[in-house]
C-alpha cells in the first residue's frame, strides 16, 4: 500500500539554474539486482528445497497459491537482503525481482485469484505470520495456521549442509560455543530478567565450526549458560561421527562452559575440548611463581610479560576427577592478569604456551560470527509472544546466515570480499539498482554502468557457475 502523503513530485536544492526534480515514476526497478548471486547459491547447496522439506503442510492443495517453499524462500531471501520485518512484504509482495529469486513463474502477479492480489506475485504479511504461528499439535484442525515447522529437521539440515561443503572427511574439527543475550522489550513467553546483561533476554545458545553455523537455539534466560549444551553435542557429534567416523572432534568454550557434565561426556565420548577455566584464590597460587617472574620482567621491560604453567587440578566438589589446566600468568601496566584453560590434550600434542594462545584464543572469532546473526540478519528480531514462533524467526536468520556463507564459501573465495561480513557483503554486491524488463523468453535486468564492483560482481558469478546444482541422494 502507498503512503498516502507521498507526494508525486520531490523538489531538491536546485543546481545553477537547473531546478531538481525527483519522482516514483521509474518504472520496475529493483533496489536488490545482486540477490540473483544468492539464487546461483541456492541452486548449487539445495537450501530451500530441503528447508521446504522441514515444514508439513496442512492446507488443502487446491485452494494453495503460495507453497510452503515459497513461503520459506520469500522470508529467508527477505532477511538475507536486509528485509528484518514481516511488515515489509506487504511492499515486497509486489517485487518482481524478489519473486524470482523464490522461483515465481508468474513474475508480475497477474494470475492471482484474487483481484486485490493482481500486481502482487508473492505472499503478504499476514500469510507470512501464519507461517511462524503455526503449531504443530494444532496445525492439521487450524482454520488459518495449517503450515507446521519440525523443528528436528531443521536442527539436522543445518549439520548436514556443514557436511555437505567439505569434500572429503577432515582431520580435524573445533566446534566452538557460546551463549549470548537477546534483549526482549515486550512480554514474549520465556521473558525472563538476566542479572549479568541487566535487561530482560533470551539466552540464545551457538554452535559453529570456523564459520559454519551448526545450531542455534532460543533459551529463556533464567538458566545456566551451558544448559543443554551435552544434549546439542550429542546431537550435533553423532551425525557428524556417521559420516565421518575418524574425524578428531574438539570443541572449545569460556569459561561459562566448564562444567563437569560436559567435560565427562567428552571424555567418555572421544571428544576433546579446550574451555576456559574461571580463576580462583587456589588457581593463582599454583602460578604464584610464574606470576612472580612475569612481574619482573614486566618492570625490566615495561612491556607484558607473560609466562604459561602446566598443572594438575581438582575442584573441590564440582569435579568428578583431577584434569589438566593451563595457567597464563600475565602482567600488564594495569596489573596481574592470570587466566587459567582446562583441557584433556596431552601436552605432547599441545604445549602450555601453544595450547592457550593458538588454540583457546582462536575462539574469539566466532564472536564476528554471532555479530554477523544478530546485527548483519537479525537474529534478534523475537517479538512474536511464544517462544516457538521466536525459535522460528531464528531458525530463518540462521538459514540466511547459510545462505550468505554459501556465497562466500562458493563464490568471494580470491576475491577482496573473501572475508568480508554479512553486512558488507549486502551493502556491495547484493544491493545494486536495477531496471527490470520482463518479456515472454527473457528477464533483462540493466544495472548502472557506474557500479564499481561490475569486474568483481562477473567474476563472482562465473565462479558460482563453476559448481554444479545440488541434486538429492540417489
Amino acid at each position: 500500500m502507498k503512503t498516502e502523503c507521498t507526494p508525486e513530485q520531490l523538489e531538491f536544492l536546485s543546481l545553477g539554474r537547473r531546478e531538481i526534480i525527483g519522482r516514483f515514476d521509474g518504472g520496475r526497478l529493483t533496489s536488490d539486482g545482486g540477490g540473483l548471486l544468492l539464487r546461483e547459491v541456492d541452486v548449487r547447496i539445495g537450501l530451500l528445497d530441503r528447508v521446504a522439506d522441514c515444514f508439513k503442510d496442512y492446507r488443502h492443495p487446491e485452494s494453495v497459491e503460495h507453497a510452503v517453499r515459497d513461503l520459506v524462500a520469500q522470508r529467508i531471501y527477505g532477511v538475507a537482503l536486509g528485509y528484518e520485518d514481516l511488515n515489509d512484504h506487504d511492499v515486497l509482495r509486489s517485487d518482481s525481482l524478489l519473486a524470482m529469486l523464490v522461483g515465481k513463474r508468474d513474475l508480475l502477479g497477474d494470475s492471482r485469484v484474487r483481484e486485490r492480489d493482481k500486481g502482487c506475485p508473492l505472499a503478504s504479511s499476514s500469510t507470512l505470520n501464519r507461517l511462524e504461528l503455526s503449531e504443530p499439535e494444532a496445525a492439521a484442525s487450524d482454520r488459518y495456521k495449517k503450515i507446521a515447522g519440525d523443528p528436528e529437521a531443521i536442527d539436522r539440515l543445518l549439520v548436514d549442509l556443514f557436511i555437505e561443503s567439505y569434500p572429503k572427511p577432515p582431520r580435524e574439527i573445533w566446534l566452538d560455543l557460546d551463549a549470548t543475550d537477546d534483549p526482549l522489550h515486550g512480554q514474549q513467553e520465556g521473558r525472563f530478567f538476566h542479572g549479568y546483561y541487566r535487561c530482560y533476554c533470551y539466552l540464545p545458545l551457538y554452535i559453529f565450526c570456523g564459520e559454519h553455523l551448526l545450531c542455534a537455539r532460543l533459551r529463556s534466560s533464567n538458566i545456566d549458560g551451558a544448559a543443554g549444551s551435552v544434549e546439542e553435542l550429542t546431537r550435533i557429534v553423532g551425525q557428524i561421527r556417521a559420516h565421518w567416523p575418524k574425524t578428531r572432534i574438539v570443541i572449545r568454550g569460556d569459561s561459562g562452559f566448564c562444567r563437569d557434565a560436559i567435560m565427562s561426556w567428552c571424555e567418555a565420548n572421544d571428544v576433546f575440548y579446550v574451555l576456559g577455566l574461571a580463576r580462583n584464590s587456589r588457581l593463582v597460587r599454583a602460578i604464584g611463581e610464574a606470576l612472580n617472574e612475569a612481574k619482573l620482567a614486566h618492570e625490566k621491560t615495561g612491556q607484558a610479560a607473560r609466562r604459561f604453567r602446566d598443572l594438575r587440578y581438582r575442584t573441590r566438589k564440582s569435579w568428578s576427577c583431577e584434569r589438566r589446566v593451563i595457567g597464563k600468568a600475565e602482567h600488564l601496566g594495569k596489573g596481574s592478569n592470570p587466566r587459567f584453560v582446562v583441557t584433556n590434550l596431552s601436552p605432547r600434542r599441545a604445549a602450555a604456551k601453544r595450547l592457550y594462545e593458538k588454540l583457546y584464543c582462536a575462539r574469539g572469532e566466532m564472536e564476528n560470527r554471532i555479530k554477523e546473526q544478530q546485527l548483519g540478519l537479525f537474529a534478534d528480531r523475537t517479538s512474536a509472544a511464544t517462544m516457538r514462533a521466536n525459535q522460528l524467526r531464528l531458525y530463518f536468520a540462521s538459514l540466511a546466515y547459510v545462505l550468505m556463507h554459501g556465497l562466500r564459501r562458493l563464490g568471494l573465495e580470491g576475491t577482496r570480499f573473501a572475508r568480508a561480513q554479512c553486512t558488507t557483503i549486502r551493502l556491495k554486491l547484493l544491493k545494486i539498482g536495477a531496471r527490470l524488463r520482463i518479456t515472454v523468453r527473457k528477464v533483462w535486468l540493466s544495472f548502472s554502468e557506474s557500479y564499481p564492483y561490475a569486474s568483481d560482481f562477473a567474476e563472482i558469478l562465473a565462479k558460482l557457475r563453476c559448481y554444479p546444482a545440488w541434486a538429492p541422494p540417489g
